[in-house]
C-alpha cells in the first residue's frame, strides 16, 4: 500500500446512550478515493465529522499521514470539506468564493487569484470567474464548491454526499468528473454516500458500513462479487439469497448463499444443467420491464424467492410481460454462487 494518508484506530462517538460508531478501524492509502457506503445512521458522515474535527470521538484516534490529530482544531488539520448544499458565499462571484480560504490565510492577493484560476481550471469552470452562484446550474455550483476546497491543497478531499442534490443524468455526469479531477490533482478522496451504484463507479475502494461498524472493506468487485454478510450482499446490489430448506434441495448443501441477479439465465425448458451448473424451478410471479433490462421475480419450487436480471437485446415489453405466471428454470454457473455469513 502506499504511505497513509488516513488512519482510525478504535473510533468511537457516542451521542447520550446512542452509540453512532461502535469501534472503526481503516487505513486509506495517499491518492486513493475512498468511499463510506452506507444506509443513513449506519456512522459514516459521523465518521467523517470526525475526521474533519467538527466531532470529537468518545474514544480512539483519528491520524493524517501518520500524525495523531485526534484533539486538533479543524483548521490545525490537512484536510477540507465539500458539502451537499455547497455552502457557497452568494453575494460572492465565482473566483472570490474560491479565494476566500486563501484571504482568511492571508496569501497575498496576486498568489491567491493565480492559484484560485488554476483550481478553476482544473474543475473545467475556467472564464466562470465573474459569474454569482445564483447564475451557476447544481452542477457548476458544485465544482465551485469543489475548487474552494482544492485551491489549499489539503493533502485529504472529505466529500459528504456532495452530488446529493443534483438530478440522476447530473449526478452521473459528475461522478465520471469527479472522478477524473480526483486523478489529475491526485490527492485523497473519502466520499461518503448511500448510493451504491455512485460508490461502486468512482471508488478505488469501499467500506459499508452498519450501525455504527464497517460490515466490509475491499474494491468495488470484491465488494459487490464476494460480500462478506448477509448485510453487504443485500445493501450493494440485489440480494439473491438460498438458505434452507432451498439450499439443501437446490445446492445440494447447508448454509446461506447469494447470486447475483444477473448471473441467472432464465430458460423456458425443463432441460438440466449443464456441468458446473446449478438450476432450481420456480414460477415467475413478476415481470418487471426496465427499458434495457427485464427484471424477474421467481418463486422457487423448493422454497424462497430469487431476482433474475436479463438484457432486453432481442425482445420487446409485450414479449417478457407475456412471462408473468410461466413455469421457468433458473439457471447458473456454481463459481457465480457464494457463502456469506
Amino acid at each position: 500500500m502506499l504511505d497513509q494518508a488516513v488512519g482510525l484506530r478504535g473510533l468511537r462517538k457516542s451521542f447520550g446512550t446512542v452509540e453512532a460508531v461502535a469501534g472503526v478501524d481503516l487505513d486509506i492509502a495517499d491518492g486513493e478515493f475512498f468511499a463510506m457506503l452506507g444506509p443513513s445512521g449506519s456512522g459514516k458522515t459521523t465518521v467523517l465529522r470526525m475526521i474533519a474535527g467538527f466531532e470529537s470521538p468518545t474514544a480512539g484516534t483519528v491520524e493524517l499521514g501518520g500524525r495523531d490529530v485526534t484533539r486538533l482544531a479543524p483548521f490545525e488539520r490537512d484536510v477540507n470539506t465539500v458539502f451537499q448544499d455547497y455552502a457557497l458565499f452568494p453575494h460572492m462571484n465565482v473566483l472570490q468564493n474560491v479565494e476566500y480560504g486563501l484571504r482568511v490565510k492571508k496569501v497575498p492577493r496576486a498568489a491567491r487569484r493565480d492559484r484560485a484560476l488554476a483550481a478553476l481550471e482544473t474543475v473545467r469552470l475556467g472564464g466562470y470567474e465573474r459569474r454569482r452562484p445564483a447564475q451557476l446550474s447544481g452542477g457548476q455550483r458544485q465544482r465551485v464548491a469543489l475548487a474552494r476546497a482544492l485551491v489549499n491543497r489539503p493533502r485529504v478531499l472529505l466529500l459528504d454526499e456532495p452530488l446529493g442534490a443534483l438530478d440522476l443524468k447530473l449526478r452521473e455526469e459528475m461522478q465520471v468528473e469527479l472522478k477524473a479531477i480526483q486523478r489529475e490533482v491526485g490527492i485523497t478522496f473519502l466520499f461518503v454516500t448511500h448510493d451504491q451504484e455512485e460508490a461502486l463507479t468512482m471508488s478505488d475502494r469501499v467500506a459499508v458500513f452498519k450501525e455504527g461498524v464497517v460490515e466490509q472493506v475491499g474494491t468495488p468487485a470484491e465488494v459487490y462479487e464476494r460480500p462478506a454478510t448477509a448485510f453487504v450482499a443485500g445493501f450493494v446490489g440485489t440480494s439473491n439469497l438460498i438458505a434452507g430448506q432451498a439450499a439443501r434441495s437446490v445446492l445440494g448443501r447447508d448454509g446461506t448463499f447469494s447470486v447475483r441477479p444477473e448471473k441467472l439465465r432464465v430458460v423456458l425448458d425443463d432441460a438440466p444443467a449443464g456441468p458446473g451448473e446449478h438450476s432450481a424451478g420456480g414460477t415467475v410471479s413478476e415481470v418487471v420491464y426496465a427499458g434495457p433490462a427485464t427484471r424477474f421475480v421467481v418463486d422457487l419450487d423448493a422454497g424462497g424467492r430469487l431476482i433474475a436480471l436479463q438484457q432486453n437485446q432481442q425482445v420487446s415489453s409485450m414479449d417478457v410481460m407475456g412471462l408473468r405466471g410461466a413455469r421457468v428454470r433458473l439457471v447458473w454457473h456454481r463459481q457465480h454462487e457464494f457463502a456469506i455469513t
